[in-house]
């Protein structure tokens, strides 16, 4: 009866133990949901300012799109997250109610041994019983045996009686537990509705603005013509710069020695060093500015109110507050600042055989050949006259290369 009792016993702390290391695994994964989805209902709200700052402007533009078009992405993210959340409660509800069920089959099992065990105890070892049991001893050893063992039965089923105190507390934690991530669950789906319901008001919305703007086919050709136009002039001005310090860090590696990367660059060792900590910090660096939503994304996609015409976007652009000013991704050096029309003004960082370009600047705080740190502010963003936007554009080049800096910034700002 011990080695059975032992066994139970040891299942039960077992079982315990389990179910402790499930809900560490479940709380890291729930804490996670959760920073997304703050970080969601933080970006929408944002976005809710920005629309509202140009409530005025009862003319439904192209960034008025954008910035709707944005807040219906992200909203259809927040539902999604709050799905995979309801998923996860649902598996440690799950997995919660397989731990009570086999507490509760443990703990009567071990209920039923004391159980059995008092009643052979009573029945057949009265205090004469013992003392006769012991008395009846052939020599001191084995009487001393026979003590010790009355002893160690007194001291089982004290440890019995302590372990179902000890389970049945747990079982009573692990039931509360349940009731518990049953109402979060409740709460979720409830959430999740509301949101759905928010959603497609938003798309009613949207899809009223695309039919205003659409009125407007010819109006919107030659905007996004022109916009195509400063983009081209934008990228042969930087490809022209590129071309530039390529050339003149060869010059110099000529003379000083250095290493020539795949994308052209003649590299000193300082310089080497700073373009690879660049690289490593791919999906870490800053905003290149203090908040904002992306609100064109990087390559070809189709226009959201023309969809036979294709927009070719060599960065990303970020609608922010008016007023915002841009600020360098990484520590760098300013390898230019050029004034493109159309595009007002824009800088250039080198780091290393990287470069980070911020357009559509007015005011510039920094000239060529500045050393900047990390998070050094470049210069205020221009606020559209026509629709009151405030709109940072960003890229990220790699030699000749043109990358995706939403890849490269990091998720939550």
């Amino acid at each position: 009866m011990f080695r059975t009792s032992m066994f139970h016993t040891k299942h039960l702390f077992f079982t315990a133990i389990l179910a402790a290391i499930c809900a560490l695994g479940f709380a890291q994964s729930k804490t996670e949901l959760e920073k997304q989805k703050q970080q969601l209902l933080k970006d929408i709200e944002f976005t809710n300012k920005l629309l509202s700052e140009t409530e005025q402007n009862k003319k439904a533009t192209l960034g008025e799109l954008n910035l709707l078009s944005s807040k219906i992405n992200k909203r259809q993210e927040l539902i999604n997250t709050i799905l995979r959340e309801v998923e996860l409660i649902e598996r440690q509800i799950n997995e919660t109610k397989g731990v009570v069920s086999s507490l509760k089959d443990d703990l009567q099992r071990l209920k039923d041994e004391y159980a059995l065990m008092l009643y052979h105890t009573y029945k057949n070892q009265s205090q004469y019983d013992r003392l006769m049991f012991i008395l009846s001893s052939q020599d001191f050893n084995q009487a001393y045996k026979r003590i010790k063992y009355f002893q160690q039965y007194a001291k089982h089923r004290q440890e019995q009686a302590e372990a179902i105190e000890a389970m049945q507390k747990i079982l009573e934690s692990r039931t509360e537990e349940l009731a518990d991530k049953k109402l979060k669950m409740a709460y979720l789906v409830e959430d999740k509705e509301k949101e759905k319901i928010q959603l497609s008001t938003e798309k009613e919305e949207q899809d009223k603005m695309v039919k205003t703007l659409k009125q407007k086919e010819s109006e919107l050709k030659n905007q996004l013509q022109q916009k195509q136009r400063d983009a081209k002039k934008l990228e042969k001005a930087i490809a022209r710069i590129i071309e530039e310090e390529i050339r003149k860090a060869q010059q110099k590696a000529e003379k000083t020695g250095g290493t020539t990367t795949k994308s052209g660059f003649a590299l000193t060792p300082t310089e080497l060093e700073l373009s690879g900590n660049f690289s490593n910090n791919e999906g870490k660096l800053p905003w290149p500015s203090d908040r904002g939503v992306i609100t064109s994304s990087f390559g070809e996609h189709p226009h959201p109110t023309l969809p036979s015409i294709k927009i070719e976007n060599n960065g990303i652009d970020i609608t922010t507050d008016k007023g915002t000013k841009a600020r360098s991704v990484y520590e760098g050096t300013v390898s230019a600042v050029v004034s493109i029309p159309g595009a007002h003004k824009a800088v250039i960082v080198r780091h290393g055989e990287f470069l980070s370009v911020y357009a559509n600047l007015e005011d510039v705080l920094v000239k060529m050949g500045d050393k900047l740190a990390v998070k050094q502010e470049i210069g205020t963003v221009v606020t559209s006259r026509e629709d009151g936007k405030t709109v940072l554009h960003f890229e990220i080049w790699k030699g000749a290369s043109k990358l995706n800096p939403a890849k490269w910034i990091l998720s939550k700002k």
